[in-house]
């Protein structure tokens, strides 16, 4: 399974990650690195200097999705700019049926 747009594939299931109770708003190609950190913190009773490694896996891969998304959208931007620069000649206030 993998998410449009995206070169990253999705490694976890949605099975595996119901039965982490990951919250939907983290359900993405980074999900399979926070099942593991989430299990890390509740067995480290989430002390911030335990479970470094993998809490830093798990923010390298959001990060690196985020910046794969702004590098869309502004790809995205320059074409509609492109296509409006293209489209947008200027309608002239007199019409040019007279012969002048």
């Amino acid at each position: 399974m993998e998410a449009p747009g995206s070169s990253k594939k999705m490694i976890a299931t949605q099975e595996e990650m119901v039965e982490a109770r990951v919250p939907l708003a983290y359900r993405d190609q980074c999900a399979h690195l926070l099942i593991p950190l989430n299990k890390c913190r509740q067995a480290e009773l989430y002390l911030p200097w335990k479970c470094e490694a993998e809490r830093h896996t798990y923010e390298k891969c959001a990060y690196e999705l985020v910046m794969e998304r702004m590098l869309q959208m502004q790809k995205i931007r320059e074409r509609e700019a492109q296509l409006k620069a293209r489209s947008s000649q200027p309608i002239p206030l007199i019409p040019k049926t007279a012969n002048a």
